[in-house]
Order: structure tokens, then C-alpha cells, then sequence
């Protein structure tokens, strides 16, 4: 029942433009000559043309079976609202190097409105031959490997009941995109995949990812800058690296985040639960808000609750001048599980700005090892306590490193 009124909200308004159309029209891609066993992505870029352009709410189906795709880039717009029903299994070309258009992703989607992703299928990137030569860790003229799902300036839209396998790069980004809901949605790939992000969102606004599952070597979700009104409910990530707000300051033009709010979500074995990480030293002057990490559990995770702002991977970085990116207003609630590491909860803020009305209420984690005491790390905020805190967050104050 839910599915369905969210629907109703997202295509009721060009439901009425189109009230005078000719009924709902599907287009399978047999018709344009996909046939197992070749590359159906000419037949896939031909329906799609098609189904864009009627004034008629349309349905692109890709049947079940298993389909070779080699890349595919659809354009909209679209004139009426459009579904891509995807009941089969797609898989990549397993060798980087044979991608069409180095340049691209896999799968892109642009400048659609009330569109649909749906229909129970995957999205088998076939990366294992890719991660082996990932070596961006390391070398920053790494050469690009591509994404799963690329959506771009997507509006009003939802996609529900797909997964996402074995990217070569992150699985999803979602760029520029206003009002667009991931329900149900599923991401797999083993926990030493290198730069699998699940759903990587950038200059987005109301963006909701809602009862799904996200198993994978990098971020669960990431989330960049100018982003607003961002809601992850109901998430269970695990392996990964948690859900993370940034990195943010690398560059000068970036704008404001406001409005995280993560709640309900479940974190297994990963590296870190909730994180946000700025560089120090860096030209952007943004700030974040409003962000909220609320009713979270943590199971044999690594580092549950971080604020990073001496944020600096491999030492790419110079920390002689702190952050200049102000943080505040920020809520963490009721989380409560197990952590490997003995240092539960770390918020390093910047010395040039620091953190803001922070309030931290009812933790109760317990640290499973053996390397001492359970702690927790501050510096450069003073937080509003409420509720009761195991361990004491902020008992002693770190130093600036």
C-alpha cells in the first residue's frame, strides 16, 4: 500500500497533463532485436527513444533471462511518465578495457522526470577482473573504471526492487537530482571490493533511501557536497565502510550540506557506522547542518561514531592549517551495540571553527576486545549531553595533531 501512494504523489501532476493520451504503452526490447547471447544495448537505446517520446505513460521491459549489455547512455526528456522494468539479469563486460567509451559508466540515466526503475532484476557489473588492476589507492592518475548505475538530473522519481552487483566502481551516483526514492533497493560485492561505494549522492536535494540493503567494500552511502534533505531510513549496511558525509573541502567551489538525517539503520562488521570527514588544509569555506544519526545499532563495528576533520588518507594532505569547514547543529541518539575497536566515538573538530551545538544522547556500546578500555575521543567541541553515555563521550579532551 505504501508503494503504491508514493507512487500516486510522484505522477499524479503529469498524470493529469496527459489525461487526454491514449492508454499505457510497453515496449520489450525482443521487439527491437535483443536476443540472447548478443549485446542488447542498441535494442535498449532504440525502445527507449521510442517509449520517451509517447504522450502515454510507457513501460520498457527487459524480459527475464540473462542479457549481455555493453553500455547504454538514455537520454530524456521524457513527455509522460516512464518505467524501465528490468526482470532479467544484465551483465557488463568483465574486462574494463572493452567498455565502449572509457570515458562513461556503464549504465546512465539523464534528465528524466516521474521515472521508474523496478522490476526485481540485477545489474551485474562483473568487476573482479577490474578490482585487481584498481590501483587508485596509490596512484592519482589511476585509470577511470566505471560505474553500475549512473543517474543525472533525475527528477521525481523512484527506483525500487533492483540490485546492484559487482561494480567495477561505485555502484550508484546520483548527481543533480531533485526528489528521488531508493526503496528496497539492494547492493552486493565482497567487502574488499576497492571503491565499490554503494549510493554516492552529490548536489542533490530530497533524496530518500529507504528499507534496503547495501553489502560492499567502500561507503555504504556517501554524501557530497551541496546536498539538502537527505533521509536514510531503515538501511542495513555491512561489509563497507559505513555511511559518511563527505570527504568535503577539497575543493573551493563547494557548497553547503544541510540535512542529513540517518535513522533506523543497522551496521554489520563494518569499518565505521556514522562518519563525517573534512580535510584539513583545504580552500572551501561551506558549512554543514542539521545532521542527525538517530536510533542507529551497531554490531562488531569498527569505529561507530566519527567527526574527522584532520581527514588525510594516505597522507595526501598537509595538516599545518585546520579545517575551515563549520560544522553544527548535529544530533546523536540513542545508538547502542558492540565495537571492535576500543575507541567508540571520535569528534575532531576544527580549531579554526569549531563544532556547534551538538547534542549526543543515550549510547550504550560495548567494546568486544582485548587492547584496554573502551574510550572515546574529543577536540574542539562541547557537546550537550542527554540520557545516559557508555562509554563517557568526551571524558578527557584530545590534542590537535
Amino acid at each position: 500500500m505504501a508503494i503504491n501512494f508514493i507512487t500516486i504523489l510522484l505522477f499524479l501532476p503529469l498524470l493529469a497533463i496527459n489525461v487526454n493520451a491514449q492508454g499505457p504503452m510497453t515496449y520489450d526490447i525482443t521487439k527491437y532485436g535483443a536476443k540472447s547471447g548478443g549485446d542488447i544495448s542498441q535494442a535498449l537505446m532504440d525502445a527507449w527513444k521510442e517509449a520517451c517520446n509517447s504522450t502515454s505513460p510507457s513501460t520498457i521491459v527487459i524480459p527475464r533471462g540473462t542479457w549481455s549489455l555493453s553500455q547504454v547512455k538514455l537520454l530524456g526528456p521524457n513527455k509522460a511518465p516512464l518505467e524501465l522494468q528490468v526482470q532479467g539479469i544484465l551483465q557488463a563486460n568483465p574486462n574494463p578495457g572493452q567498455l565502449p567509451n572509457k570515458e562513461g559508466e556503464w549504465i546512465t540515466i539523464n534528465y528524466v522526470n516521474y521515472f521508474t526503475l523496478s522490476g526485481g532484476g540485477v545489474f551485474d557489473g562483473q568487476g573482479q577482473q577490474a578490482w585487481k588492476q584498481n590501483d587508485c589507492h596509490k596512484n592519482r592518475n589511476c585509470a577511470k573504471l566505471p560505474m553500475n548505475l549512473s543517474f543525472n538530473f533525475v527528477n521525481n522519481s523512484i527506483i525500487r526492487d533492483v540490485t546492484t552487483k559487482d561494480s567495477k566502481n561505485f555502484h550508484v551516483n546520483c548527481i543533480g537530482s531533485h526528489n528521488v526514492t531508493f526503496l528496497r533497493f539492494t547492493v552486493s560485492a565482497p567487502g574488499d571490493s576497492p571503491n565499490t561505494d554503494g549510493i554516492h549522492l552529490g548536489r542533490d536535494t530530497m533524496i530518500n533511501i529507504k528499507d534496503s540493503i547495501i553489502k560492499t567494500g567502500d561507503d555504504c552511502v556517501s554524501i557530497g557536497d551541496e546536498s539538502k534533505e537527505i533521509h536514510i531510513q531503515n538501511v542495513t549496511c555491512g561489509p563497507g565502510h559505513g555511511i559518511s558525509v563527505g570527504s568535503l573541502g577539497g575543493y573551493a567551489e563547494e557548497k553547503d550540506v544541510q540535512g542529513i538525517f540517518v535513522t533506523n539503520c543497522t551496521f554489520i562488521g563494518t569499518q565505521n557506522g556514522v562518519r563525517v570527514k573534512t580535510w584539513p588544509s583545504a580552500p572551501a569555506q561551506l558549512t554543514v547542518s542539521d545532521l542527525h544519526f538517530e536510533d542507529l545499532i551497531m554490531d562488531n563495528v569498527s569505529s561507530p561514531i566519527i567527526i574527522d576533520q584532520e581527514y588525510c588518507p594516505h597522507n595526501l594532505c598537509k595538516k599545518d592549517r585546520p579545517s575551515s569547514i563549520k560544522i553544527s547543529n548535529v544530533s546523536i541518539k540513542n545508538v547502542r551495540g558492540t565495537t571492535n575497536s576500543a575507541e567508540a566515538v571520535t569528534l575532531i573538530c576544527s580549531g579554526l571553527k569549531p563544532c556547534e551545538n551538538v547534542e549526543v544522547g543515550d549510547i550504550d556500546l560495548t567494546y568486544n576486545g582485548n587492547q584496554g578500555p573502551i574510550t572515546t575521543k574529543c577536540m574542539n567541541v562541547k557537546p550537550k549531553f542527554v540520557g545516559k553515555q557508555n562509554p563517557p563521550v568526551c571524558a578527557t579532551t584530545a590534542k590537535s595533531a
